[in-house]
């Protein structure tokens, strides 16, 4: 049976299993009980019944049709991945292209159910989404588990050990990070808090681990209040000098399996404070009215990074650039030897320098290394059988990035692999403009993202050109490479900038079946000065590689925007190049850090 009929017979069982729960449609979202964006296999039900590989997209399923909705960053790879199997692509956010709820009104009779998990949906989802279909004239329906009896061999949960992470990194104790965060629940009117986010439990207890594939976290949930902090957690994880250590900072265990049955057995009487884009629905049943909704609980704490957080953050950096150095030297040198190297190869490379790296833990993410045509594939993953064999006749655009106990890092490059055409050095320069444009913002504290992403923008559009995605996302401190509350985007999104806070800087141009440009920098905010209009912010830029050079077309820039490049080249060269391993990896990377003249 090809992969095509497997998804078909697969998409057939759950039909039955719909006929038997009596509903109309089923939800299957990409998605986890804790919120994740990116999910351990025991829950990749989406992709085990579409085939579907991206890490965002629902599919959803009636008994005669099938759909999967994708945002821009995957809609050329959902349209390949998904041909021949009967499931068509809703091109979310194209103009046109309906909600879940738009689509099912127009193909169910009014009255129809809805199913889905609702141990994987957040409570705020399910609140939305009920009431949507309410007005559509459907019924939305909580079910349990509707994989259970057609994945017969589902993955277990992952049982990675967990670590600490150390106080030198961390900048705070987990005692302290406890205290703040059960006040702020208290401030809220409640009793005790519950996370289930598993970066803020992470961040929260100074611990990490390797359950989710590039995100250093352990699948757990937190229970804190005056009169006890329970970590409900695979137990086997933990070693005699983590449950020590746990002990220390006032906290004690549980298995994960028992939070549902604590959690309804708490006193009617306890306030329990939880953020509802977290916390599953089911959880949110359980709590009943002890529930109290608080946004946020400790992503605000967790995205302003101290000084010691900052220190390792600049430290990550520079361990990433002597990795991407000599990951690219060795490309040259093979390309120059006319030896085959494939996107597949790209990616190896940059894993193999990384993992060399004091303190590495993971990859942030599965690196994108798109030649040609693939890199306007936004998150395009290369696989054996669909790699591109590199040529010095087009661009290859590399987004990748890794963890280290000192800090995570997140950076994109194109290079021009042979002489670049003057579109793609007009694309590229433009695409530069954005990022620099943003890179030298200032602002008035209270600022939000929304209100800066036009600076990114604004060259291109001018230039009739335009990307779909955000131009910015929080990052975490040796944690999420992809993290809130802060944003840059044409959305709005009320969090304002603050200082400490670590976003991405990202502005791309995307030609189909020709090429994609993106620049990418990670900028950290910072105060910058106080007048009598009041205080302002500005950003520094942390990410220290150079760009191509050969890609620019200098009379496109402004003398500030040249300025600005001409001084970052020379910063990465003095910083970098003394950490390289050898004379000929000092000049070649002299050779990247050119300046550019008019």
């Amino acid at each position: 049976m090809n992969d095509k009929n497997i998804v078909r017979s697969r998409i057939g069982d759950l039909r039955s299993v719909m006929r038997r729960l009596s509903v109309s449609a089923l939800i299957i979202p990409q998605a986890d009980s804790h919120g994740s964006e990116y999910i351990a296999d025991r829950w990749q039900s989406r992709r085990w019944l579409s085939g579907f590989t991206g890490s965002a997209g629902d599919l959803v399923v009636t008994l005669d049709d099938a759909r999967l909705w994708a945002d821009s960053r995957y809609w050329l790879q959902a349209a390949e991945q998904l041909a021949g199997t009967g499931i068509s692509v809703a091109e979310e956010g194209r103009p046109g292209v309906g909600s879940i709820g738009d689509w099912l009104s127009s193909v169910l009779p009014v009255g129809s159910s809805v199913g889905i998990d609702a141990s994987l949906v957040s409570e705020a989802r399910a609140v939305a989404m009920g009431a949507e279909f309410a007005e559509k004239g459907l019924r939305l329906e909580f079910v349990a588990d509707p994989m259970a009896d057609i994945w017969s061999d589902r993955p277990q949960l992952p049982s990675s050990p967990v670590i600490i992470h150390e106080e030198r990194y961390s900048g705070e104790s987990a005692k302290s990070k406890l205290t703040k965060l059960l006040a702020d629940a208290q401030a809220h009117g409640a009793d005790a808090l519950f996370v289930s986010d598993l970066s803020q439990i992470a961040w929260a207890l100074n611990v990490r681990s390797l359950d989710l594939d590039c995100n250093p976290v352990a699948i757990s949930y937190l229970y804190l209040s005056s009169d006890m902090n329970v970590w409900f957690v695979d137990e086997s994880k933990l070693d005699n000098q983590l449950r020590g250590y746990l002990a220390l900072q006032g906290v004690q265990t549980a298995p994960y399996a028992v939070v549902q049955n604590f959690i309804s057995n708490l006193p009617a009487s306890v306030k329990v404070a939880s953020d509802p884009t977290s916390l599953p629905h089911s959880l949110a049943v359980a709590l009943g009215t002890r529930l109290v909704s608080v946004t946020g609980c400790a992503s605000m704490l967790k995205a302003c990074r101290n000084e010691v957080q900052i220190a390792g953050t600049r430290q990550a950096m520079l361990y990433d650039a002597v990795a991407m150095a000599n990951a690219f030297y060795d490309l040259d040198c093979k390309l120059d030897r006319s030896e085959k190297v494939t996107e597949i190869d790209v990616a190896d490379l940059l894993e193999h320098y990384r993992s060399q790296q004091p303190g590495f833990l993971c990859l942030s993410f599965e690196t994108i290394a798109g030649f040609a045509e693939h890199g306007a594939i936004v998150h395009y993953t290369a696989t054996p059988d669909s790699a591109f064999v590199l040529s010095r006749d087009n661009l290859l655009l590399v987004d990748s990035g890794a963890t280290y106990l000192s800090g995570t890092t997140d950076i994109t490059r194109t290079f021009s692999l042979g002489n670049p055409t003057p579109e793609q050095r007009r694309d590229f320069t433009l695409v530069l403009k954005g990022m620099i444009n943003l890179a030298r913002a200032v602002f008035p504290r209270g600022t939000r993202g929304a209100q800066l992403d036009v600076l990114a923008r604004i060259d291109m559009w001018r230039a009739g050109a335009a990307y779909l995605h955000g131009t910015g996302h929080g990052v975490g401190h040796c944690l999420n490479v992809h993290e809130g509350p802060q944003s840059i985007r044409l959305q709005e999104n009320p969090v304002p900038l603050m200082p400490g806070m670590l976003t991405s800087d990202e502005p791309g141009i995307y030609r189909a079946g020709q090429y994609g440009i993106r620049c990418e920098n990670l900028i950290l905010c910072k105060e910058a000065f106080a007048n009598e209009y009041g205080e302002f912010l500005d950003f520094e830029t942390m990410t220290l590689y150079p760009f191509d050079a050969a890609l620019v077309d200098v009379d496109m820039l402004d003398d500030d925007q040249l300025e600005w490049f001409n001084r970052y080249q020379r910063r990465v060269y003095e910083q970098v190049a003394p950490l390289l391993d050898s004379d000929d990896k000092r000049e070649w990377f002299g050779k990247k850090c050119s300046a550019l003249s008019k």
